[in-house]
């Protein structure tokens, strides 16, 4: 400890934010009137006062001794000062100065000071000293401070050296009030070189830091850089830097095709477009559309087959249990199935080596009215032949391009749907289901069905282009199935290349077998309900089809069944909530069985379940009048009942010859059937019995259910019967109905769809049909139960369809 100096009185000016350390020369501002008095004390004593910090609401326990250099006035009007600090000193007690009068408006704190004198330095402290010089100017190199470094080059001694702290503007208020209250000069060296070793240390983690984050990111710069002038060599070059690894994945994925065994002109064409990927830079256009056409390229299963399940008899099994009846389809599907095995069997030897055709494909055209089964038929085919299965529905399409797909420089431009379709399947055998082929249209971007020509002829299919590939498909091993409601709405061409089977209509038996062996048991567990739940009949299936359906197809059977059972599903579970408990969820499955299970319809049950019958027989009262007369023909749903009615009455002033009206949204055809049919009348006026003074009036024929359009010959034969029934008053029996052309000689013409005209009349429960007789090949294909059941006239002429149709006349009853 240093020696102690004789006491002095001196005055006090506090510093409450600042520390002074012996040998600085700092200004003060005199702001408070604290300092103004000590420095007016000050004056007294010839400038000397003493400097005393705070620090935590406390005065240090060791001061500054200072002297006032100079005083001065400051802009504002406050006054500074500028003393030099020249050593510590102990505070003792505080007096009131002399020269303090009353009139001080603040008084100055007078203390007792003694001066502390500094020891000489030990050579330890000369040790440290000189280390915390060493310490000072590595944090000076890294901070600056010129004017700092400049007093550190003159100060020598420890204790003046370790003051220099208070020059630091990183050191803490209190931490200089600390180097201020050591007075050992080796303890004050060694706090202040601890705590500048710790700066030091602290701002050398910070410079690492930097300089990592730096040479990191001047690492990533210049891999950047050095990347950049790699691609703009091998730009240079003719090679894309940015797809070398995508190349790569390309050439592995050839070489896997290559391997697979894939037709080498798709060989030739990926490899083509890879060298021209190679060669074309990123930023062309062209380098998007080579990376997209292969990435559809290697999509396309070029070398992959499924293998057929040659089983013809496991086959017809899988056929028979999806659907019932249809056997024309099946049997197609067996022979095409027969010939493949045989052909495998015998390696094909039986081919004729100048053939040059593939003839391993099919295409089939399914051709009936809605719901009896078309598309569903192409799932179980592909099931029973063990080969993938897509559907492509063309209902709608107008784009040639659907099919053939977009060239390549068209944007957005993709694979046409049979690529895309071959694509979903994974494989180059799939059945492609073509749906709704009817619905095809056409506008300014071409004709879909022309595209078609290609892809359905089993002749030309094996080298079909798809345009945005450009390479040749083999479509020959695909089992097209066609499907369509209406043939005369097929393309000419088109249909001249279609296998077509016609699907014409269920009749009721087959309708209540189907019903009951999977419409049933489908919408059974489509609402909620167990099988051993309810239990629909077949009489109950019977009277459905009889008198709330009335359809070729089976989909509205199965709205109907539904639409039951969803009734049924109603009282099962109020029988279970009544039993279990509405909230006892838990218990449902115990409370089913004290429902009233299970649930029986029977044939008297349908009315309580689906209400009053949609449909009843109305051939009886429509045709109770002359001049009615019942038709068949053939919509796109499917055979219907048609009804004719002839009226007739005077002609007006206006009219100068007798005419005919025809309405019912007709077309051209069948309004000329119209006229023709009149014209026979009145040429036979007198052969069929009619006065011809009743021929010069006017003739309208009506078609009801206008809404629907209507066209074709076959109702020729219709309206002449009812224009002879108006004419003679003689009305049609109300069992008879039939169809055909009419020439201007009586002649009866065959017509098409005899099937499903024949099914209709069924249906609607007459028991009589009047066929041409060159129809009557046609009647092979109605079946035989319907056959049994309806009694078929073949006839050539017209009036032999009267003989059987009308009624006897009047004056033939009343003689008979």
């Amino acid at each position: 400890m240093s020696d102690q100096l004789e006491s002095t009185l001196l005055p006090v000016l506090p510093l409450r934010s600042g520390v002074v350390l012996p040998q600085m020369v700092v200004t003060l501002t005199l702001e408070t009137d604290e300092a103004r008095a000590a420095a007016a004390a000050a004056e007294t004593v010839g400038g000397e006062l003493l400097l005393v910090p705070q620090v935590d609401g406390r005065s240090s326990r060791v001061g500054v001794l200072a002297r006032v250099e100079s005083a001065g006035g400051l802009p504002g009007g406050g006054r500074a000062l500028m003393i030099r600090a020249t050593g510590r000193a102990l505070v003792g007690a505080g007096v009131v100065g002399p020269g303090t009068t009353a009139a001080d408006a603040a008084p100055a704190l007078w203390v007792r000071a003694e001066p502390l004198a500094e020891a000489a330095p030990t050579e330890r402290a000369v040790e440290l000293a000189r280390e915390l010089r060493a310490t000072f100017r590595a944090l000076l190199e890294r901070n600056g401070g010129r004017a700092f470094a400049e007093v550190l080059r003159g100060t020598e001694d420890p204790g003046a050296l370790a003051d220099l702290a208070g020059w630091w503007p990183e050191l803490s208020h209190e931490r200089k009030v600390e180097v201020l209250e050591t007075v050992d000069v080796e303890a004050r060296v060694e706090l202040v070189l601890g705590w500048a070793t710790e700066a030091l240390a602290e701002a050398q983690l910070t410079d690492r830091i930097r300089t990592d984050v730096s040479e990191g990111m001047e690492k990533t710069q210049r891999e950047f850089l050095l990347r950049r002038q790699m691609d703009a060599i091998r730009t240079e070059l003719g090679e894309d830097p940015d797809d070398a690894d995508v190349v790569e994945g390309f050439r592995t994925r050839l070489a896997e095709l290559r391997a697979a065994g894939a037709a080498e002109s798709v060989l030739g064409a990926i490899d083509k477009e890879l060298r021209r990927l190679q060669r074309t830079p990123e930023q062309a256009v062209e380098h998007g559309w080579i990376r997209q056409w292969l990435d559809t390229a290697f999509e396309v299963p070029w070398a992959t087959r499924t293998d057929d399940d040659l089983d013809v008899g496991a086959a017809r099994a899988v056929l028979d249990a999806d659907h019932t009846g249809l056997d024309e389809v099946k049997e197609r599907i067996v022979e095409f199935l027969a010939v493949r095995r045989l052909r495998a069997s015998r390696q094909d030897v039986t081919a004729p080596a100048s053939a040059g055709r593939r003839t391993g494909g099919a295409i089939l055209a399914l051709v009936g009215p809605p719901g009896v089964g078309k598309t569903s038929l192409g799932e179980s085919v592909a099931r029973a032949l063990g080969r993938e299965f897509v559907r492509v529905s063309l209902g709608g399409v107008r784009d040639e391009a659907e099919i053939r797909g977009h060239r390549r420089t068209y944007v957005g431009a993709q694979p046409g749907r049979i690529v895309r379709a071959l694509t979903e399947a994974g494989t180059m055998n799939p059945v492609i289901l073509l749906d709704e082929l009817d619905k095809v249209g056409s506008d300014w971007r071409g004709d879909p069905s022309s595209a078609l020509l290609e892809v359905l002829d089993p002749a030309q299919n094996h080298t079909f282009r798809d345009h945005y590939l450009e390479v040749d498909l083999d479509l020959s091993d695909v089992l097209f199935l066609v499907t369509a409601n209406q043939a005369d709405q097929i393309p000419g061409p088109l249909y001249d290349r279609l296998e077509v089977i016609g699907l014409d209509g269920y009749t009721e038996d087959e309708k209540v077998a189907i019903a009951r062996d999977h419409l049933v048991g489908r919408q059974v567990a489509a609402n909620g309900l167990r099988p051993d739940e309810v239990d629909v009949r077949d009489g109950a299936l019977r009277r459905i089809v009889a008198e709330h359906t009335r359809e070729a197809g089976v989909r509205t059977l199965e709205r109907t069944i539904g639409k039951l059972l969803r009734k049924v599903a109603t009282r099962v579970a109020a029988g279970i909530d009544v039993a279990a408990g509405i909230d006892d969820a838990a218990g449902i499955d115990d409370a089913a069985g004290t429902a009233e299970c299970p649930v029986v319809v029977d044939t008297d049950d349908v009315p309580t379940w689906l209400g009053r019958a949609r449909f009843l027989p109305e051939a009886t009262e429509r045709t109770s009048v002359p001049g009615v007369a019942t038709g068949l023909a053939v919509t796109g749903a499917g055979g219907d009942v048609l009804f004719v009615e002839a009226t007739t009455y005077a002609r007006g002033a206006g009219d100068a010859t007798a005419g005919l009206t025809v309405t019912g949204q007709l077309g051209d055809v069948m309004k000329e059937s119209a006229e023709i049919a009149l014209s026979f009348v009145r040429s036979r006026a007198v052969e069929l019995g009619i006065d011809p003074a009743d021929l010069d009036r006017r003739f309208h024929v009506h078609f009801p259910a206008g809404a629907v359009p209507k066209d074709g010959p076959s109702a020729g034969v219709t309206m002449t019967t009812a224009l002879v029934s108006l004419l003679t008053q003689r009305p049609v029996r109300n069992n008879v109905g039939m169809t055909g052309e009419v020439t201007l000689q009586g002649r009866f013409l065959p017509i098409g769809g005899v099937k499903q005209k024949v099914l209709a009349a069924h249906r609607a429960g007459l028991t009589e049909v009047v066929l041409p007789k060159r129809n009557e090949a046609d009647l092979d294909d109605v079946p035989e139960s319907v056959r049994d059941l309806v009694t078929i006239h073949l006839v050539d002429d017209v009036r032999d369809v009267l003989r059987l149709a009308l009624e006897p006349a009047p004056a033939a009853v009343a003689a008979a």
